[in-house]
């Protein structure tokens, strides 16, 4: 312990006494510690954090298709014949209108069944939770709130428990409060702050409307391909009773579905900084080197003494893992930095984004790093300083250093691989760009630019009454056309990016029924006249729907052109009529009355599909005493105007007709489709941040390499000059040598680039995991810092005057 405290204080007051040195290898290794903590407390806290629910890893969810809800129907039997679970419960999708208070609003929240908060094993913070009594019809009104809403609402008062609210105009009892860090669902309704008892009711024998997501803990031994290999004994069985209703149902890990997709991308983006920590420490390697080289005579002298070859090893590393200590140090605050700008510019496709910060893993992992970095850039030159022949070392010390190419074998290695790792991460970072360019240039089907939203609910309110409804929208549409700047105005169940998809089956007139389950499904939209005119998304043949498109009228439908060109090949789809009823039971057919350009839906990239328009007056679901999901419309008003600047006007123009109308989700469409290329917006500024960093650190490697080459090569440059070479020819030599080593690592990076491109093919759109453009450019831009960086000292070099070079020290 003496002796390494010794090393150290010897260590402290080397470095002190270079602080320039000191100061450069610092913020080297502070950029890559850093950067390397920022992306780690992301992975830390997405993938390698627990879910906050007791022994997280025997939760599971049921999904058709791994990612539809179920139908009521299906969830009881599944409960009732399955061994598999020790508990199963279901959650449901609500949102419900605070109103009787001064500020209405719009809630999300969840309707679940009583099994839900012991399945998940977290306790209340205040209060209790559901009953098995209170799931059933008249009693299910006992709401638990979330940490968040408790202090939103009610201030934190402890006396919350007994207090009531009323949301859509019935009156709720609060039992219990939960704690700060409690969610659910962690992969759908993540602003959930409300729940409330699921009372089924006359829904218990439903097996066509998929509303439910359900979720099961597993018994203790019992494997999750175990339980799914008896929930497709059960769905079959169910199956072949109930066709259609119980087709590819899988059970998935609750963690694994939380996570989603996002978890190739993170280890992606940990490997990046993983190359540009690498990259630092091959920069830090250079210096010591050259620090190393310039100490040889102190280091022969210490020999001379008696110093032993490992007593020196050991005091040299202590220098570069109190190096790496320091860099660790920085690049935990720059860490805290980087998770602040992580946090500011998080995509909602990202979960539990909200929850990154440094903790102990964080802490444990900086220390980790900085040691494991202070060993890897510290070995090789400690070993290499004290490989001292003393007899050279002290003759060195009397004429000069003349250093050959021999001796820059080492040093060339760490510049081929700065370049092969800036290879790779600007190929990585290049790809992204070719993404984000060609989603850039998506068409949406409409003109976002210009265009506000905002849903509007009348559940629980005056309008909400069934011969209300209709007039009332249909006065907020005109009040809002008399808004100063406003263009047009419409109304639409859910907007596309930011609203639900629903799926209804539908049948075509005069065609054979399809078998139960192979039916073809449409998105369903209820819009109002003005809603393709306000998004300018173009009617291609036929008409919009107008306002006597209503109950009086026979039935019509705008379809897009998918469905146009898939089911009517060749025809004209105008005048054939569908149904969404079953065919056989004198159904009401609806006629297709218009056909619309194709939308983006909920995804930016996905490929068009089934999707129609129901005139929103014909729709007894939104007209006759509309309850949640049913009670709320997305308006779309469009301006010439900054459309920020409409919401006051819009706000005062609906509130003039009914003050208790709340008002959510106030955005423009610029907004949504931003949100919509979050996700690969974020992975380009990260990857481009690293690459930028990768290619300073590189070209600094090269430069600084070459430079000291030539200052070590001062006298032997003076000799060639002196025997007749040009200055031309120093400049070839010392170029030549500098971008041979680079252009080596590029070659060698490429091959790493193509196989980290094909990692990141889930991340890519409109462009190939080998795009040769990309790649070029990379081989392109890095030869040329590589030869700009070694020009600069060869340069230098050239005009070395070979009387002053013979007697350089």
């Amino acid at each position: 312990m003496e002796t390494l405290l010794h090393d150290l204080r010897y260590a402290i007051r080397t470095l002190r006494k270079n602080s320039g040195f000191t100061a450069m290898a610092v913020i080297t290794l502070a950029l890559g510690i850093g950067a390397n903590t920022a992306i780690f407390s992301v992975v830390n806290a997405v993938l390698l954090r627990p879910l906050p629910y007791k022994d997280d890893a025997r939760l599971v969810v049921i999904l058709n298709k791994g990612r539809n809800p179920v139908a009521p129907a299906n969830f009881i039997d599944w409960r009732s014949q399955s061994q598999s679970f020790s508990q199963m419960g279901a959650a449901e999708y609500w949102a419900p209108n605070l109103t009787g208070t001064d500020n209405p609003e719009k809630l999300w929240a969840l309707h679940v069944t009583p099994d839900i908060f012991p399945m998940l094993g977290v306790q209340p913070f205040l209060g209790r939770t559901f009953l098995p009594e209170e799931q059933g019809i008249g009693k299910e009104h006992e709401v638990v709130l979330s940490y968040a809403l408790w202090q939103s609402l009610f201030a934190g008062k402890r006396e919350v428990v007994g207090r009531s609210m009323v949301l859509s105009g019935e009156t709720y009892t609060v039992i219990g409060v939960m704690p700060r860090d409690f969610k659910f669902a962690p992969f759908w309704a993540t602003k959930a702050g409300l729940w409330a008892p699921l009372a089924l009711g006359s829904r218990l024998a439903d097996r066509d409307g998929g509303s439910l997501r359900v979720f099961a803990r597993l018994k203790p031994g019992v494997t999750l391909e175990h339980a799914q290999a008896e929930m497709a004994t059960i769905t079959k069985r169910l199956e072949r009773e109930f066709p259609g209703t119980n087709q590819d149902m899988q059970v998935l890990s609750l963690r694994e579905k939380a996570v989603g997709d996002i978890r190739p991308a993170l280890l992606v983006l940990l490997g990046a900084v993983g190359f540009v920590l690498l990259i630092a420490c091959a920069n830090v390697s250079h210096m010591l080197l050259a620090r190393a080289a310039a100490r040889r005579e102190e280091i022969a002298l210490r020999t001379a003494l008696g110093a032993g070859r490992w007593d020196m090893f050991r005091q040299f590393l202590t220098e570069s893992l109190t190096l790496a200590l320091l860099g660790g140090g920085a690049g935990l605050l720059l860490a805290v930095l980087g998770v602040r700008v992580l946090a500011a510019m998080r995509p909602d496709a990202i979960p539990r984004l909200e929850s990154v910060g440094v903790d102990g893993h964080v802490l444990l992992f900086v220390l980790a790093v900085s040691l494991l970095t202070g060993l890897a850039f510290g070995i090789a030159p400690a070993w290499k300083a004290t490989t001292v022949n003393l007899s050279d070392a002290l003759k060195e010390g009397e004429r000069g250093s003349s250093e050959g190419p021999h001796r820059n074998g080492l040093r060339g290695v760490l510049v081929g691989s700065e370049f092969a790792l800036a290879v790779v991460l600007m190929a990585g970072a290049g790809l992204m760009v070719r993404t984000f360019l060609a989603l850039q240039h998506v068409d949406p089907g409409f003109a976002p630019h210009g265009v506000m939203s905002l849903v509007v609910g009348v559940a629980g309110t005056d309008q909400g009454a069934p011969d209300r409804t209709a007039s009332f929208y249909q006065e907020v549409l005109q009040r809002i056309r008399a808004v100063p700047g406003v263009e047009s105005v419409g109304g639409i169940n859910h907007l596309p990016l930011a609203g639900d998809d629903w799926g209804f089956r539908f049948h075509i007139e005069g065609r054979p029924p399809e078998r139960p389950g192979k039916e073809p499904v449409a998105t369903y939209r209820a819009v109002f006249p003005g809603y393709f005119r306000t998004m300018r998304i173009p009617i291609l043949r036929g008409r919009d729907v107008t306002d006597a498109d209503n109950l009086r009228a026979p039935g019509v439908v705008v379809i897009n052109d998918y469905i146009a060109r898939r089911y009517w090949p060749g025809e004209d789809a105008i005048g054939k009529r569908i149904t969404f009823d079953d065919s056989t039971k004198n159904p009401s057919w609806l006629t297709v009355v218009g056909v619309a350009k194709n939308t983006v839906r909920s995804n930016w990239v996905s490929p068009p599909e089934e999707e129609v328009f129901l005139p929103y007056l014909q729709s007894p679901a939104y007209l006759d005493a509309p309850s949640p999901p049913f009670a709320y419309m997305t308006l779309v008003v469009r301006t010439g105007l900054d459309p920020a600047t409409l919401a006051p006007g819009v706000r005062g123009a609906i509130h003039s007709l009914d003050h208790n109308i709340p008002l959510s989700e106030i955005q423009t469409m610029d907004k949504v489709v931003a949100e919509a290329t979050g996700q690969s917006r974020f992975y380009l500024v990260l990857l481009g941040a690293f690459a930028a960093v990768a290619l300073v650190l590189a070209g600094v490697g090269i430069y600084g390499v070459m430079s000291y080459t030539v200052s070590r090569r001062t006298h032997e440059i003076g000799i060639r000059m002196a025997l007749g070479a040009q200055g031309r020819d120093v400049l070839r030599l010392v170029v030549f040598q500098g971008i041979t080593h680079a252009l080596v690592g590029v070659a060698v990076g490429l091959a790493g680039a193509l196989g980290l491109s094909r990692l990141m093919a889930g991340l890519l759109y409109g462009t190939q995991p080998n795009d040769p453009a990309t790649f070029g450019a990379v081989v392109l831009g890095l030869s040329s810092v590589a030869i700009l960086a070694s020009y600069i000292p060869a340069r230098r070099a050239a005009k070395v005057d070979p009387m002053v070079a013979l007697r350089y020290e």
